[in-house]
């Protein structure tokens, strides 16, 4: 009989177990913790040299061994600190795709005692720009492209002291096209010069002393004034969430039959794979950003941690990543549903070898409670489990797999053990079991607050718990239940964008007198940006012109995939509040024009 799930966590977290659960007062709240959780990243990066030869990154032909990679941080930190003069306390930004480099540059500015500033990838020259000013960036580390975006913005960051540039040449991609014609970036580097130049220390880390509340990183989050907002994590956040996943294996493993013997599959053939070689350790496709709190936090921490290799894409494609499961028997792999789903459906599916998946894991997104029979059906070794988490609670909160997941397909599962949840009313006064109300989070894998802005600091904590935002409910078992979002925001293939910073720039634009940005379903995305625009009685516009407007200042992905073009006011209440839903339920379905990809 399987053991249940209360006793699996009992085991496992009583007082001298793995996971034993303490208390320690955090920012002034009692919080409980994992008593064996690392005590800052440094401590993480120093154990990962425990591995040795073991591959830690794969990209493309390219592969970095743990040894290799920690010999490449240390010299990395040696060098911003002699070099760059970088000291405790100092931001360290990186806005690059999902290079190998990424992860050396990360795990280098930890050890320097840096405050690390992963920047969006996919933001613009001025969204890039502001997210360094705002962070007061002293170092920034980037490739070509986001070098080139930020050609124009070079003279206003007065705080930035060095720009060192990755992969200059590019990686034969179309990133590197064209980077010579901008060379006005501060004390400007190349890494590859830098690396190769450099006759450091490769053995040792810099001498600094990283205390577990100290803060490690600023995750910029999209926000209600327009502007993100930079959540500050600190070293007990960001070391929180590898203990809580380990945690979830461990749970899991507990609750499981033992595994009878390994079923071969019938098309390996050839020299033998990646995780066979190296003893079968966690082999985990990287198909989110590492920019991301899930591609950080839950990914490269936990892997780094753990031992497992991370198989990097260059760019999302689900025929890539089929072949990348098969080519290097990938264990793990997921991102947001939709991810999980372009595979499920791709042609390639049926011929390619997924047998080596153990355990296909999304969140970021609402997923559609049949995927847990569709993963159950085609991975027939892997285990389905989704969980919620935000920026602000260091990734992972709840999780839910296994049996539980297939018995409760549309809940996000239980906290783990170091999370208080509970469901408050509009005065934040608790409600009871079952009912409605918004969800708020207390743990050690809480940020602090929000980087300079106290007000918003103190909007969205009260004495140790987020304020999440998302309506939710608990039933009696423990299990959480999202109803719906609180704020005005869409979740588009797991990035949060907030409305009000795209009607923002669309009231920018001359001939617009009002708008309303609202959520479009999508298949695989789960949601796209659709804009209702009422246009000014004395101007002619069209939707392409609008969008191009709004690319100019956003990101790509914020930019509206359809508009809505009106000539009467919008609905609003009595307060003056625009009524969203009925403009959803009004206009959603109809074939209106949609601007071309930009």
């Amino acid at each position: 009989m399987a053991m249940s799930r209360q006793a699996a966590e009992a085991e496992l977290t009583g007082r001298g177990a793995p996971f034993e659960v303490g208390e320690a007062v955090v920012r002034g709240q009692r919080t409980k913790i994992w008593v064996q959780a690392p005590g800052s990243l440094v401590e993480i990066l120093g154990a990962s040299r425990g591995y040795g030869d073991r591959t830690f990154l794969s990209y493309e032909d390219e592969r970095m061994t743990f040894e290799e990679h920690f010999g490449a941080a240390a010299a990395l930190a040696n060098l911003l600190v002699d070099r760059f003069g970088v000291r405790p306390g100092d931001r360290v930004a990186i806005a690059m795709r999902n290079y190998p480099e990424w992860p050396v540059v990360f795990w280098a500015g930890a050890a320097t005692g840096a405050i690390l500033v992963p920047l969006n990838g996919w933001w613009s020259g001025d969204e890039l720009a502001y997210g360094l000013a705002d962070s007061g960036t002293k170092v920034l580390v980037c490739d070509a492209e986001r070098e080139r975006r930020l050609a124009p913005y070079w003279s206003d960051l007065n705080h930035l002291a060095s720009v060192i540039v990755v992969r200059e040449a590019g990686d034969g991609k179309a990133d590197g096209e064209g980077h010579r014609e901008h060379r006005g970036a501060p004390g400007r580097a190349v890494f590859e010069d830098l690396m190769a130049g450099s006759c450091g220390r490769r053995d040792d880390l810099p001498d600094v002393v990283i205390h577990p509340d100290d803060d490690a990183t600023i995750f910029y989050t999209s926000g209600t004034t327009g502007r993100p907002k930079g959540a500050i994590g600190t070293h007990r956040n960001i070391c929180t969430n590898p203990m809580s996943l380990l945690f979830v294996a461990a749970r899991a493993a507990l609750r499981s039959p033992a595994p009878g013997p390994e079923r071969p599959s019938e098309r390996e053939t050839g020299p033998e794979r990646p995780s066979e070689r190296e003893g079968g350790s966690n082999v985990v496709l990287l198909s989110v950003p590492l920019f991301h709190a899930t591609g950080c936090h839950s990914v490269l921490v936990s892997n780094t941690l753990a031992g497992g290799t991370l198989v990097m894409m260059r760019r999302w494609d689900p025929a890539r990543a089929l072949a990348l499961i098969e080519r290097e028997r990938v264990t793990n792999f997921g991102g947001v549903p939709g991810m999980v789903m372009e595979v499920l459906d791709h042609p390639d599916f049926a011929r390619r070898d997924t047998s080596s998946v153990r355990s296909v894991s999304y969140g970021g997104a609402p997923a559609p409670p049949d995927l847990v029979r569709r993963i159950t059906e085609q991975f027939p070794g892997g285990s389905p489990s989704n969980g919620y988490g935000l920026t602000e609670t260091s990734s992972v909160s709840t999780m839910n797999q296994g049996a539980d997941y297939v018995a409760r397909p549309d809940s996000v599962g239980t906290p783990v053990p170091v999370v208080d949840l509970k469901v408050v009313d509009v005065a934040g006064a608790d409600l009871p079991t079952g009912a409605v109300g918004e969800l708020w989070v207390k743990g050690p894998n809480v940020v602090r607050g929000y980087w300079h802005k106290p007000e918003a600091t103190a909007a969205t904590f009260t004495d140790g718990w987020l304020h999440t935002g998302d309506v939710a409910r608990i039933d009696d078992e423990g299990f959480v239940y999202i109803v719906d979002r609180a704020k005005d925001v869409l979740i588009r293939g797991g990035e949060n964008i907030y409305c009000v910073e795209i009607e923002a720039v669309l009231h920018e634009h001359p001939a617009v007198a009002d708008a309303a940005v609202i959520g479009i379903p999508h298949d695989v995305l789960g949601e796209e940006v659709g804009a209702v625009v009422r246009v000014r009685d004395d101007f002619d516009v069209d939707e392409v012109a609008l969008c191009e407007h709004v690319a100019t200042r956003l990101a790509v992905f914020k930019v509206p995939a359809r508009v809505w073009m009106v000539r009467r006011p919008l609905p609003r209440n009595p307060a003056g509040k625009i009524l969203k839903r009925q403009l959803r339920e009004e206009l959603i379905g109809e074939g209106d024009s949609q601007c071309s990809d930009l």
